[in-house]
């Protein structure tokens, strides 16, 4: 058995439902409802829709999807910058693929590319300064968006281009850091959360310690989990015996990719090019206080910030009122009204439907899936 396999053994996931039944049914008795666990990530969601984990639970506990999608949240001001950026002659925006169907307030990088905006897709930053130097007569702009995971990558190239002195080269920052939006989402209370499964890839950055004021100041235990079956069941199991004994803290147990400390060069590139603490705008969340980065003065000469002074955009916050539910884990993406019907892959109304790690999109591919067995 390869390892892989062994993560998804089934002999091992009957085995640790059967122990998350056990332990769960007198945790939701006592509280009078199901114990509700909210998965950050979107690529824990995906991986929970996709492998049928969330049919696989007992009704004690009812999973939550959370805002941890990245181009879920991008507020539509941000696509409205890389529209008009990418729109000037002079330009050539870099994305990656996922925000290109994001709708903006006047339409997506998508619909800009095909009216002649100059746009280019593609999977790393520095593919984008490898743009700059074959395109020396026009500025490249990355749009740079992404949580604690992608961040490092940007600095990193941002550095590059300051030491190759590559000066058509700019950034325009969008990124977001996960744990303000824990916070945020506890303090408002607008729903009851008893636990998190705490993000794997963003933890492999911050670090489990990142966490410690979700235990020591709200009292809700976390536990980081990977991605395969075993993995995101054996957190959830963690989380429940946590929640038996009435304890409260950050387990991690991820610990083949993730540290206590996480990833100290990825953190120190990060502070070297970037200010950290802004106030940021998510879409369905509005203002996170503390989520957001901008670009240090040290690294001005690559800020597109500077590009958008005479191109006014106008702040927009007509967010559909489902999606922002859907986002803030009060409403299920299947109960929306306008799922598969207003709002599908080809007609998204947010990033929800058009997101590799959208919660809307893993249930329309789930239902399609379903859909295409019960007609075979």
């Amino acid at each position: 058995m390869t390892q892989t396999n062994a993560f998804r053994d089934p002999s091992r996931v009957n085995q640790l439902i059967k122990c998350i039944q056990t332990e769960a049914a007198p945790i939701a008795e006592r509280l009078g409802r199901p114990i509700q666990i909210m998965e950050v990530c979107g690529g824990h969601t995906h991986a929970i829709v996709n492998t049928g984990i969330n049919q696989l639970l007992p009704s004690s506990i009812e999973l939550i999807h959370g805002p941890g999608c990245p181009v879920c949240v991008l507020p539509t001001t941000a696509i409205d910058q890389a529209v008009s950026l990418a729109e000037s002659s002079n330009h050539i925006l870099a994305s990656f693929g996922d925000p290109l169907r994001v709708p903006g307030s006047r339409h997506s990088l998508l619909d800009a590319k095909a009216n002649g905006a100059h746009i280019q897709t593609l999977y790393s930053p520095l593919d984008a300064l490898k743009l700059a130097k074959h395109h020396p007569n026009k500025t490249i702009i990355f749009f740079a968006i992404g949580f604690d995971t992608t961040i490092p990558s940007t600095a990193c190239t941002l550095q590059m281009a300051a030491q190759q002195s590559i000066t058509n080269f700019r950034v325009l920052c969008h990124h977001i850091c996960l744990m303000p939006v824990l916070t945020t989402l506890l303090e408002r209370q607008e729903i009851q959360l008893d636990g998190f499964l705490g993000p794997g890839h963003v933890s492999m950055v911050i670090g489990a310690k990142a966490y410690a004021s979700i235990a020591d100041k709200y009292h809700k235990p976390l536990v980081i989990a990977g991605f395969e079956p075993v993995d995101i069941l054996h957190a959830l199991y963690l989380l429940v015996q946590q929640l038996s004994a009435q304890q409260h803290s950050i387990q991690n147990a991820y610990s083949r990719v993730v540290l206590e400390e996480g990833n100290k060069a990825a953190q120190q590139s990060i502070n070297d090019v970037f200010i950290s603490g802004i106030d940021a705008k998510w879409r369905g969340l509005d203002l996170v206080p503390g989520s957001g980065l901008s670009i240090r003065p040290k690294y001005q000469q690559h800020d597109a910030v500077q590009l958008l002074n005479s191109q006014h955009v106008a702040e927009n916050n007509t967010d559909p009122v489902y999606c922002k539910q859907v986002l803030t884990g009060s409403l299920k993406p299947h109960h929306c009204p306008w799922f598969g019907k207003q709002c599908t892959p080809h007609h998204p109304q947010s990033g929800l439907m058009v997101s590799t790690e959208g919660a809307c999109a893993a249930y329309y591919a789930s239902h399609a899936k379903t859909a295409v067995g019960t007609l075979s």
